[in-house]
């Protein structure tokens, strides 16, 4: 029940020394205002990082071909292999529980530059050769018009899906996109879509530097034939990636006269085993987070229960007229805990609240000065503001235990004779 006289009586306690009760509580608002930035500023390290990877399924791998290493089967060591079209229908035939696997094709970027011309401007970009699910791996807003679909890839047309920034390189301002025409390596290909990368950190420069054609078409086109370049292939949700990717390999190796020892001949990137170790990393950070943020928390604590204890032995003479006059031992026993919840949870809340200014300015900077590397949006999610309100009271709790023990400890009659 709530009582009036006590709490005034418990504020009027905490107000007679200003300065001594602004140092203990200044303690524990340190205390939770470095554990819950630092827990944001984790969480905006880990989001920086996170981003790295794009909107590209988490779950899946790139695969391609390399030199041999071993000789085998009269094949020599050393030995260049492509894959083909009937690999991918081999892969989705014979491994079980994957979601998609797409052969792709690639002009320009690491393999080269080509030259990519409208009128009289030209431009420098990544050329891809896909197959209409590789959207569904590698989420991107169309802006304009579609992506490629299967009846472009049947009847192997001409047409092209454009990146922003080549939009912005081959096109005037204002002027119409859809249904005009771009030259790749001197073939003509009609623009039948824009397109910008789903990616909250903005269009990565290589993303928006790209332009997605048919993979048929990019066979005839440019003298590939059935030759895969690689592959993204994209596991179901509840089997990773890492787990079924040796079939694959085992599967290549085979139809491809490799050696079942030589690891080297087939490179592939796991973005599913990756993306494990950097949440791991992330959660060992958080787990630190916590570890620092508590030990500092814990020093204020301490520091309020020695304030707690001093000012329960400047009081003993009134504890003991209290005990003389009836008050129970919980009664006194109440009230110091109640000032040292109060203390805590006042300026547990202020540290809080700090926290969440500071790390809306982190933000507000971010968003007005642009994107930092490897790290975006700083914040903490409910749980752990929840978590914070919880470790305030516990440790309110902790704080006035030994000296509401003490207090009740001593007999009226010993309290009444000191001086």
């Amino acid at each position: 029940m709530f009582n009036k006289d006590r709490w005034d009586e418990i504020l009027q306690a905490l107000a007679t020394n200003k300065f001594r009760t602004f140092l203990t509580a200044f303690g524990v608002f340190w205390g939770i205002f470095i554990l819950v930035l630092l827990l944001a500023l984790t969480n905006g390290l880990k989001n920086g990082v996170t981003a790295d990877f794009g909107d590209f399924a988490t779950n899946s791998m790139f695969m391609w071909t390399q030199r041999t290493s071993i000789p085998y089967k009269g094949m020599p060591k050393g030995r260049n292999f492509s894959y083909k079209l009937d690999d991918v229908e081999a892969i989705k035939a014979q491994v079980p529980n994957l979601k998609y696997v797409s052969p792709r094709n690639q002009l320009g970027g690491f393999m080269g530059s080509n030259n990519v011309t409208r009128g009289t401007k030209t431009g420098a970009f990544e050329i891809y050769g896909d197959y209409p699910e590789y959207i569904n791996q590698q989420p991107m807003d169309i802006l304009q018009g579609r992506f490629i679909s299967y009846s472009d890839i049947n009847t192997k047309r001409k047409v092209c899906v454009i990146g922003t920034d080549v939009v912005k390189g081959l096109y005037d301002k204002g002027e119409e996109v859809m249904g005009s025409y771009i030259k790749i390596n001197g073939v003509n290909f009609m623009v039948v879509g824009t397109f910008k990368m789903s990616n909250s950190q903005g269009d990565r420069e290589q993303d928006a530097n790209t332009v997605y054609i048919p993979f048929t078409t990019f066979g005839n086109a440019f003298n590939r034939g059935d030759n895969v370049g690689w592959m993204a292939i994209t596991a179901v949700d509840d089997v990773t990636i890492t787990s079924v990717k040796q079939q694959i390999f085992d599967l290549m190796k085979s139809r491809h006269k490799v050696a079942p020892e030589d690891d080297r001949a087939i490179g592939h990137f796991d973005l599913s085993e990756q993306f494990e170790r950097v949440n791991g990393l992330f959660t060992i950070l958080t787990i630190v987070g916590y570890f620092v943020g508590a030990l500092v928390l814990m020093s204020g604590i301490i520091g309020i229960s020695n304030i707690m204890l001093i000012v329960v032995k400047e009081r003993t003479k009134e504890i003991g007229v209290r005990r003389a006059l009836g008050a129970s031992p919980w009664t006194i026993k109440g009230q110091i805990l109640q000032e040292s919840l109060l203390l805590t949870i006042l300026s547990g809340m202020v540290g809080i609240s700090f926290s969440a200014f500071m790390i809306w300015l982190l933000n507000y900077l971010l968003d007005s000065g642009g994107p930092v590397e490897n790290f975006a949006n700083p914040s903490v999610n409910m749980t752990v503001v929840f978590t914070a309100l919880i470790i305030l009271v516990v440790s309110g709790l902790l704080a006035g235990l030994i000296p509401a023990n003490s207090a009740t400890k001593m007999k009226p009659v010993d309290a009444l004779r000191i001086e």
